[in-house]
């Protein structure tokens, strides 16, 4: 069983809440989604393994039994400019741990680039089924948000 962390501090909402239909209907696989509070945070790591994917508005953090977390910070977060509400904490390849600072960014500004700060969390290659029920309601990043089995 891998416990998932919440990446950020918001409000656990689920993914039918994510304003993105790939998102919204499990495409990309089962999890959900966090509106975060508007101020500057550092998203962590949702899991202990190694960040095999890495860019200012996402990552994918895979454990070494080769499950993938990803953690979309905004949708059509990749338009904005990079200066803007991202610092990299952490670079691709490298191991972390479940609640290692990796992306500090600020969801205000998100916002106020006309874009949505809603973060998705996704089980990658998952069926909907071997996730436990997420977290709903106010949730800290580095809390429980759901497990897998």
């Amino acid at each position: 069983m891998l416990t998932v962390l919440a990446p950020v501090t918001g409000v656990a909402v689920g993914l039918d809440k994510v304003p993105e239909p790939t998102f919204a209907q499990g495409l990309v696989g089962p999890g959900t989604a966090i509106d975060p509070r508007r101020e500057w945070q550092e998203a962590v790591a949702p899991i202990t393994g190694r960040i095999v994917s890495f860019h200012p508005h996402a990552f994918v953090v895979r454990s070494a039994e080769g499950r993938g977390v990803l953690v979309h910070l905004g949708i059509n977060t990749v338009r904005l400019p990079l200066i803007r509400g991202f610092e990299l904490l952490a670079a691709q390849g490298q191991d972390v741990t479940a609640g290692q600072p990796l992306i500090r960014w600020n969801p205000a500004e998100v916002v106020a680039s006309g874009v949505s700060p809603i973060v998705p969390i996704v089980a990658l290659d998952a069926d909907g089924d071997v996730i436990s029920r997420p977290v709903r309601g106010e949730v800290r990043r580095g809390e429980p948000l759901f497990r897998w089995a």
